[in-house]
């Protein structure tokens, strides 16, 4: 295997655990001041969908070649684009933004412009481009047609789940 491509796994899952540590900090924090968790079963199956997801990707990618081709840029343009976009996502949710769906007793409706022109931005533009990116950088393009059919699933529940929650704590949501 190339020391890139362990390097790349590597730094990927600890940057996944990094953004894990920080959801726990958030839960634990909004739990002790009463929030309630959404689709808590759904939410363990996105998990272990996520988790999958990267060993199958591993996995595979470590039987392919890895050139420099464009489907490896694109991978790293996107997955460049999902790291930003976690990273804007947390800033701007704050103590609000967990793995988990939360709802908090203080709930407030972020009115960020991000928000608005993209109804579930950690989603559209953070998970779906990771892991798409993270196939492509890896050459792992089973992964990327099975994994996401797979992961569509949770991911709409859960979608669906948050859009109840919100038109029901925030009318004209």
């Amino acid at each position: 295997m190339p020391t890139g491509f362990i390097i790349f796994c590597g730094a990927a899952v600890l940057f996944r655990l990094i953004s894990l540590a920080i959801s726990v900090r958030h839960e634990a924090a909004m739990k002790q001041a009463g929030a309630i968790e959404i689709g808590k079963r759904n939410t363990l199956v996105l998990a272990i969908a996520h988790i999958f997801y990267y060993l199958a990707a591993i996995v595979e990618g470590s039987f392919r070649s890895h050139d420099l081709n464009i489907g490896f840029w694109i991978g790293v343009c996107l997955y460049g684009l999902g790291v930003i976009m976690l990273i804007t996502v947390i800033r701007l949710l704050g103590r609000l933004w967990t793995v988990k769906l939360l709802i908090a007793k203080d709930h407030e409706l972020i009115t960020h412009p991000l928000f608005r022109w993209f109804r579930h931005p950690n989603y559209f533009l953070n998970i779906i481009p990771e892991l798409v990116g993270f196939a492509l950088i890896l050459n792992a393009h089973i992964t990327l047609v099975i994994g996401m059919l797979v992961y569509a699933i949770p991911l709409t529940i859960r979608i669906r789940q948050e859009e109840r929650e919100m038109n029901t704590r925030f009318p004209g949501y």
